[in-house]
């Protein structure tokens, strides 16, 4: 496993844009597949976007595609999530876990860090 901490959250107003970071402990994070989650009060914690090992690939759910971009870097140890245009309903706490393949499928990961809290403002 991976230890993975993400940064970057925040209380933002709509149409704003935020950089989520996420910080891995190891260097074999490069041999990982790397998603971020999302989960809003009361609601099941979804997938967001994915991203290969090497970068070549991503995945997007269709709720923040075109908003939102996945990217890695391996020499940093460090994935991030560019969150454009937001909106209210992507006020959730954002987690970044690691798998052995790009998946949407939460049970992949088995790597997950502590999430971190963004809030958006209408």
């Amino acid at each position: 496993q991976v230890r993975l901490v993400e940064s970057g959250g925040g209380l933002v107003q709509a149409g704003d844009s935020l950089r989520l970071s996420c910080a891995a402990s190891a260097r074999t994070v490069s041999t990982y597949a790397m998603g971020w989650f999302r989960q809003a009060p009361g609601k099941e914690r979804d997938f967001v976007a994915a991203i290969t090992p090497s970068g070549a690939r991503t995945h997007y759910a269709d709720s923040v595609k075109v908003r939102f971009t996945i990217s890695r870097d391996n020499a940093k140890n460090t994935v991030r999530l560019e969150m454009n245009s937001l909106k209210p309903e992507d006020t959730a706490v954002y987690y970044c876990a690691a798998a052995r393949a790009l998946t949407t499928a939460q049970s992949a990961y088995d790597s997950w860090g502590q999430g971190t809290q963004v809030t958006v403002s209408s």
